[in-house]
């Protein structure tokens, strides 16, 4: 009965988060199609920057910027910034719920990057999953399909650039979570304002400059709700109900742009959730067994 405490602690948070970054995706999706890349991924780090700032320091205390791996926190931020750029590139394309389905590959990815990266080997059952994940891909970017188009390897590089940005977190055992999480916002923000002086940046309407001020939140308050909740529960207890956040892009994909998955799709959406789920429950049995 107590091991049900953490998992009722974090729930709310991790479904929270879930919803914050698909309406994120959605977002950014609508206003990609009539404003430049550039600003629309500005906008979102920007404004993260903004709302994670004062929580870290709150959080993390007047020291919350130091941090014992400036490389790697340079270095995996970065990876997240391609990661968001390709992503939100593609949807301008691309429908929301097969991207969002796609770049779910990311712990396939990590699991083939990790020998390499962090130097472990994978087992049998997490190259089983990363199979049976790829299969997944298959089904979606199928001729004919609605993916079948050159901008999902766009998404592909976005899977790639976050499983990296997964592995490189984990090589920051000594900095606290909200010390992550305000560098995440910090590189993002840096790199891009450099480049504002020479983008093309329209006039905005309010209803556009609204849903701009509204990305940063939401990936501010996105981020902040995840890491709470994975520092209430393990990680192997709530990351199954991350791929919640497909029933809210299906939906956003479906009321907001008219865009609903076909049946085959559907079934490669399916089989990647399926790979992701049942290798997070195979190591959770695995850890309970150690």
């Amino acid at each position: 009965m107590h091991a049900d405490h953490p998992l009722r602690a974090a729930l709310p948070l991790i479904v929270a988060a879930g919803l914050c970054f698909s309406t994120l995706d959605a977002t950014a999706k609508y206003l990609v199609q009539d404003h430049t890349l550039f600003v629309v991924v500005w906008a979102r780090y920007a404004g993260q920057m903004i709302v994670v700032t004062p929580i870290s320091w709150h959080r993390g205390g007047g020291a919350f910027w130091r941090t014992r791996h400036l490389g790697m926190q340079l270095a995996r931020s970065l990876c997240l910034v391609v990661a968001t750029l390709c992503f939100f590139g593609a949807l301008r394309f691309l429908p929301l719920a097969e991207g969002s389905a796609i770049s779910f590959l990311a712990p396939m990815f990590a699991i083939v990057l990790s020998m390499p990266v962090l130097g472990e080997r994978p087992t049998r059952a997490r190259w089983i999953a990363a199979i049976v994940g790829f299969a997944g891909i298959l089904i979606l970017v199928r001729p004919g399909s609605a993916v079948f188009h050159p901008a999902t390897g766009l998404l592909v590089m976005a899977a790639i650039s976050n499983a990296l940005y997964q592995l490189l977190t984990r090589r920051l055992p000594n900095d606290s979570p909200h010390t992550t999480l305000f560098y995440s916002a910090l590189v993002g923000t840096a790199i891009l304002s450099l480049g504002i002086p020479f983008a093309d940046l329209p006039d905005f309407s309010w209803k556009d400059a609204f849903f701009l001020v509204m990305l940063g939140f939401l990936a501010g308050i996105g981020h902040w709700m995840l890491i709470t909740a994975y520092l209430r529960a393990p990680a192997s207890l709530i990351a199954p109900f991350t791929y919640l956040q497909m029933i809210w892009a299906t939906a956003y994909g479906y009321l907001v742009f008219g865009q609903l998955p076909d049946g085959l799709s559907a079934l490669g959406m399916a089989v990647i959730v399926a790979s992701g789920v049942g290798l997070i429950v195979h190591e959770r049995r695995r850890t309970l067994i150690r």
